[in-house]
């Protein structure tokens, strides 16, 4: 009988244990990484949105993308296209900036077009972020590198 050797969680589901580097990528076993989001948190949208800009604001749009799942997979509905395009967003800044300029641009424009008919739910600026996924995705399809910290966007406006 054939061993099998993935990782597994506590409930047995397929889970890499490999650390993984900031913007998702695994590293070597034992190699030091950056602690992943834990998942299955169910949070507010106002604390999943707080929690996925400091994410990207470190510079961490893999970790947002995971607070974003969590909130697609969690919450009503009738918000599970909206979270669904966020963590796209948030995935295609992830690619973009791992140098996958072709799955990045697609990845912003997909997470663009699935939140531009939303009229700024929890004061998600949605015009704003729809503006600044097909600029970055055009871009980033033109061969530009991508700092996924300086490129982070703003989710909702900045209160004065």
């Amino acid at each position: 009988m054939k061993e099998n050797r993935r990782d597994r969680d506590d409930e047995g589901r397929a889970r890499s244990a490999r650390p993984r580097d900031g913007l998702g990528r695994p590293l070597a076993y034992g190699a030091p990484g950056v602690e992943r989001q834990p998942e299955g948190v169910v949070r507010t949208p106002g604390e999943t949105l707080q929690e996925a800009q400091r994410l990207l604001d470190a510079g961490k749009p893999f970790h947002a993308h995971e607070v974003f799942e969590d909130a697609w997979k969690s919450g009503a509905d009738a918000e599970r296209a909206l979270w669904k395009g966020m963590a796209q967003l948030a995935v295609g800044l992830t690619h973009a900036a791992r140098g996958n300029a072709t799955g990045g641009a697609r990845l912003l424009l997909r997470g663009a077009d699935a939140i531009a008919d939303y009229p700024d739910p929890y004061g998600i600026d949605v015009a704003g972020l729809t503006s600044w996924a097909r600029e970055l995705a055009e871009r980033v399809a033109g061969g530009e590198e991508v700092d996924a910290a300086r490129e982070a966007p703003r989710l909702v406006p900045l209160t004065p």
